[in-house]
């Protein structure tokens, strides 16, 4: 992966009229936010839609903003001529041939309630120089940091991506379940999970790691686990899996402090 800067040379490399073809949560936040940085921007489209704009003007571009088995069917119905992008994190470029192509992936989460893009990384790649530039370009407008990802490299990016955010939610929807018998609530535990989430991107992993797990507290760990068969059994192998990842994160910790010079 590699940041890239911006390029004050580069100036709209594909021109500024957009058609954004996808009514989903990604299409009308992506609209929006590139129509408030000055873009004239079409849609969303319904998906299958040529690109063009409303009043029958060509657009520059064309993102489409469509689940990933569409993209193909999707980029089919673009005649010829704008540069077309796709939204998806874990698809290549390839499914936008014949068109000169790029992709931007916001590394955010999008909820229906919208989001803020601003300071977010960004996925980009692009067929051409000037693919590549365009897709840069919006990426900056819209105030995220753009970084080049690799063909090869996409679906780690895309797994990467989900580990941190999609499962992050479906942890802490576990912590609730398993929490809600000894009556405590998701606010309760908001304060925790926002502290530990910050002292991960300030100190990294192993710095930041706390708990019975981490100072090696075995008898905890198994009281933690009983109360896990009473409260939620469903959740037992996850819980010994994290229990077991959490070890070996642990393990390396203090061996990097064994490895240290005194």
């Amino acid at each position: 992966m590699r940041e890239l800067e911006r390029d004050s040379t580069s100036d709209n490399p594909a021109g500024r009229r957009l058609a954004i073809v996808g009514r989903g949560r990604v299409g009308f936040a992506l609209a929006t936010a590139l129509a408030s940085a000055g873009y004239e921007v079409a849609g969303p489209l319904g998906r299958g839609a040529d690109g063009s704009r409303a009043d029958g003007r060509r657009a520059d571009a064309v993102l489409l903003c469509v689940p990933d088995s569409e993209i193909a069917r999707a980029a089919a119905h673009i005649d010829p001529g704008p540069i077309v992008g796709h939204c998806s994190g874990a698809t290549g470029l390839g499914v936008l041939a014949p068109h000169e192509a790029f992709s931007l992936h916001p590394l955010m989460t999008v909820t229906a309630e919208g989001a803020d893009f601003a300071g977010a990384g960004a996925a980009i790649a692009g067929t051409t120089p000037r693919a590549l530039a365009f897709a840069a370009q919006l990426t900056h407008a819209l105030r995220m940091r753009p970084v080049e990802v690799a063909e090869e490299d996409r679906a780690a990016y895309h797994a990467a991506a989900s580990v941190a955010s999609n499962f992050l939610i479906t942890l802490e929807a576990a912590a609730e379940r398993i929490g809600a018998g000894a009556g405590l609530e998701r606010e309760q535990l908001v304060p925790l999970v926002r502290a530990t989430v910050e002292n991960w991107a300030t100190l990294g992993p192993q710095r930041a790691l706390t708990g019975p797990v981490a100072r090696r507290d075995e008898a905890t760990v198994a009281r933690q686990r009983a109360a896990v068969v009473k409260a939620a059994p469903e959740l037992l192998v996850m819980f010994d899996a994290l229990v077991s990842a959490t070890r070996a994160l642990a393990a390396d910790r203090d061996g990097n402090r064994k490895a240290q010079p005194a």
